[in-house]
């Protein structure tokens, strides 16, 4: 009689090895496959890409790593307070796809700075909106690569810089063979991976703790374990007896509420990064097509976001609070090898107390690691862990791409071919961009290593930025025949100017030696309005100063003024005219 063999079941860091070694390696198949030829599809694809696959592209550049990890992170520690960054992004890509894209798209350019320096008509104007293109892209890029570290540290069991080293290499690989064209198709197969991701382990655990499988509707319905309550009316009773504030009521005034929803909508409609995914298509209507089927797709995400959050928060309090140390779940000790979770034991009674009092917490978590730890929490197989950690990094990956992208052709074209070096080939050009590139990823990988803050923190400053300087200067531009190039200069110089302060002041306390930033003291902020919602109030002096400045100066030539004129005209269906 045969011995019976044991096998064992494949652990999580195989797992995690099969999928991230699969996904990879189609990311540099792809690359391989649609290496760039010229400049044109080094910067647009060619400008043919179809409106199916430019909306799943454009919507796997969206979901950052922020959307995937950092998002339903902030809501489960901010409740209903983080329901900022849901209006904020989604409301903003709305008004991105309405209002902008398909007058850009007319225009005919490449890039952002590029419409800003031919708009008007301007070489400074030109130099101004590559300095805002590269203060955006990187600010928001070291969010990227701080995901990328956090994947990689925890479930390949490498440390944090090893992780982002690996990242980096693999997105300058398909990003400087294929350029737009590599990163599109990528993109396609991105979307694909973190969506399938997110979506497994939520249906999952809605399944196991509602019986319903729609995580939509899931998260407001009775638990199934027969006692009648409601999932979101035993979160609120769970956050109250531990001192939290409920977690279905805000605290957030409603000025900063409106001002971050409103800096994160016009810092969206402001992103080079999202803005160049409507130069690929062969036409307006195209453009319009992809947009709406990017919104939809990118509406999976960020209705379950929500659900996602209050299940790991439900999960995590369940788990930890006022449990033994000494018998933890193994997901807690794993993570806690990360320094992502952290536990001090204050009174030395074995217990671990989760509470809203910093003076007796003595659990800190880091909010990136709810979506991450969230399948492990609630004991879901390995492959399903596994998934998630490879659905991270293509997030992650997708829009580091793009942002490498906007700073690879905002040296390289904007600058190199249109201000230095006007004669420069189309081979010249294409290298300059590819050295762009590189120089970009290592900039991008150190501030990986070393992160202003976490994920969505960061990448919501790249927003208030965005908003500051781009979105005046791209609105008047399009609506505003008058605008002229001082106006816009001085626009653009202030609001920056302001944001960048506001944020050094009261996010990194630079100012008073980095008192006003550990304590965070609101009472200081300006009416009542933090650094992730001030984008709103240096947008609005942006336009102020813009049309004071050109009220006052010489207007625009009148083949600029016809311009205008052309792009306004919304006939939608030729091809874009590039003047």
């Amino acid at each position: 009689m045969m011995n019976s063999v044991l096998i064992e079941p494949i652990g999580v860091q195989m797992w995690t090895y099969i999928l991230v070694g699969l996904s990879f390696s189609l990311y540099i198949g792809i690359a391989i496959w649609s290496r760039a030829s010229s400049t044109k599809e080094f910067y647009v694809a060619g400008g043919g890409v179809s409106p199916w696959a430019n909306g799943m592209a454009t919507a796997a550049d969206w979901m950052s790593a922020a959307s995937f990890i950092s998002m339903a992170g902030i809501i489960s520690f901010a409740g209903y307070d983080g329901a900022v960054y849901l209006m904020g992004w989604t409301g903003g890509y709305v008004l991105l796809a309405l209002l902008l894209a398909p007058y850009l798209r007319k225009f005919g350019k490449f890039t952002v700075p590029d419409f800003i320096g031919d708009r008007y008509y301007s070489k400074t104007a030109r130099i101004v909106a590559v300095i805002c293109a590269l203060l955006v892209s990187f600010t928001y890029v070291a969010g990227q690569m701080r995901g990328v570290g956090i994947v990689f540290s925890r479930f390949l069991e490498v440390d944090i810089t090893t992780g982002v080293i690996i990242g980096m290499l693999i997105v300058l690989f398909y990003a400087v063979l294929g350029g737009m064209k590599g990163i599109t198709y990528t993109q396609v197969a991105q979307y694909c991976v973190l969506i399938f991701a997110f979506m497994v382990p939520a249906i999952f655990i809605s399944i196991q703790m509602t019986g319903n499988p729609i995580p939509q509707l899931g998260f407001g319905s009775e638990l199934s374990d027969g006692s009648g309550t409601y999932l979101l009316d035993k979160l609120d009773g769970l956050s109250t007896e531990l001192g939290f504030a409920e977690y279905t009521e805000g605290s957030k005034s409603l000025i900063d509420v409106f001002a971050i929803t409103l800096a994160l909508m016009v810092g969206t409609a402001g992103l080079p990064h999202v803005i160049v995914r409507f130069f690929t298509v062969k036409r307006v209507k195209d453009a319009r097509k992809s947009a709406g089927i990017a919104l939809l797709l990118i509406v999976i995400l960020y209705t379950t976001a929500p659900a996602v959050a209050v299940f790991a928060r439900t999960n995590l309090i369940e788990t930890v609070s006022n449990k033994p140390y000494n018998k933890v779940p193994e997901w807690f000790k794993k993570w806690e090898t990360t320094g992502l979770i952290t536990f001090t034991d204050k009174n030395n009674d074995g217990l671990i107390q989760y509470v809203a009092n910093k003076e007796q917490n003595e659990l800190v978590v880091d909010r990136d690691i709810m979506v991450l730890a969230n399948p492990e929490i609630a004991k879901l197989p390995n492959w399903v862990i596994a998934l998630v950690a490879a659905g991270g990094l293509a997030a992650a990956l997708s829009t580091a791409a793009g942002l490498l992208l906007v700073i690879s052709s905002s040296v390289s074209h904007d600058l190199i071919k249109k201000i230095i070096n006007p004669k420069i080939s189309d081979k010249s050009e294409l290298i300059a961009a590819r050295l762009s590139a590189v120089g970009a990823v290592c900039v991008a990988g150190y501030f990986g290593i070393n992160p202003p803050g976490f994920v969505a923190a960061v990448v919501a400053l790249a927003f208030g930025l965005a908003a500051a300087s781009f979105f005046p200067a791209i609105v008047l531009g399009i609506f505003y025949k008058k605008m002229n190039k001082e106006g816009a200069i001085a626009g653009m110089i202030v609001g920056i100017t302001a944001m960048l302060l506001y944020m050094l002041k009261f996010k990194f306390g630079i100012f008073d030696g980095g008192k006003t930033a550990v304590a965070g003291l609101k009472g200081d902020w300006w009416f009542g309005i933090s650094p992730e919602g001030f984008g709103t109030i240096a947008m609005i002096l942006n336009f102020i100063v813009s049309i004071v400045i050109m009220k006052f100066t010489k207007a625009p030539p009148k083949d600029v003024q016809e311009i205008v004129e052309n792009i306004r005209i919304p006939s939608g269906t030729g091809e874009a005219s590039s003047h």
